[in-house]
């Protein structure tokens, strides 16, 4: 359970450390290649109707096909870069439990071998304002890891996250997957901050609150709620700090662990609208 400590605690100062580094992109390869590995090993002797605790929806089996199926898309973009996902054909998954964690090792030695043949720099389709490959190799290091961990927890044997990539996938998360703003959207920053302490990184990352505007032009839905933007460190104390070890902050943020290692302090309300929006689930 998270340990509140409330406003009259005082936020240390931030350090000129407190900048976040990147892996490399070898490094990223390497754990795409690691992690996927990990992953279809832990599924090998998992009972296929196991649930996926991360996944309250999906069985072992469920989470097998949805990784193959996301090595196969962005093995496909990579190798026809720049081309886009327009007339991509989504393979059709075995039914046969080997079948399929056959399908996955063949769509993750293609990732791997695209991924290896391109410039991070070259153009190449993302859903994300980023449109290099250098997205993808970033994007998919943290995808396997965290469905590493699924299907570990669904194996029950979860073993501990790589502490580097954790850390960057603190700063994914938030500056991606929950703070990426669209071009058909607006961010309007509430000049509210909280810094996100990686205790045993020596880093920090700040996000601003605020809302976010704009109508979805696939759909047509209108949008205005409460949203996050990641920014650069503040010369003034932050409003709220949550802390904790980098790898119990990603497994929180992307609902795969609980909040007993993360403290929080400062200005309740500004944590609250900052929890609101990252306690969204993320398959």
């Amino acid at each position: 359970m998270i340990m509140y400590l409330g406003c009259g605690v005082s936020a240390p100062a931030p350090r000129l450390s407190d900048i976040m580094t990147r892996l490399t992109f070898d490094d990223y390869l390497r754990h795409i290649e690691t992690e996927s590995g990990r992953l279809r090993a832990a599924l090998a002797t998992c009972d296929p109707s196991a649930p996926v605790p991360g996944c309250p929806e999906w069985t072992a089996t469920d989470l097998l096909g949805h990784h193959a199926g996301v090595l196969h898309f962005w093995a496909t973009i990579i190798e026809q870069r720049p081309i886009g996902p327009e007339d991509l054909v989504e393979p059709e998954l075995p039914t046969a439990y080997d079948d399929l964690l056959a399908l996955h090792e063949s769509q993750a030695a293609r990732l791997v071998a695209a991924l290896d043949d391109a410039d991070p720099a070259e153009q190449a389709w993302s859903w994300s304002a980023e449109q290099t490959a250098g997205f993808t190799f970033r994007r998919q290091a943290h995808e396997a890891l965290i469905h590493r961990l699924d299907a570990e927890q669904a194996a029950g044997t979860p073993t501990p996250l790589d502490g580097a990539l954790a850390a960057d996938g603190v700063d994914e998360a938030l500056d991606v997957m929950f703070g990426g703003t669209p071009a058909w959207g607006t961010f309007t920053g509430g000049g509210r901050y909280v810094r996100v302490d990686l205790t045993d990184r020596d880093a920090s990352i700040w996000v601003e609150t605020g809302r976010f505007t704009g109508t979805d032009p696939d759909d047509g839905t209108t949008h205005d709620e409460g949203d996050i933007s990641k920014v650069e460190p503040r010369g003034a104390e932050p409003d709220a700090v949550v802390s904790g070890p980098a790898a119990d902050l990603d497994t929180w943020l992307w609902r795969r662990g609980d909040d007993a290692a993360i403290t929080v302090t400062g200005d309740e309300t500004v944590y609250a609208h900052f929890r609101a929006c990252v306690d969204q689930p993320i398959d």
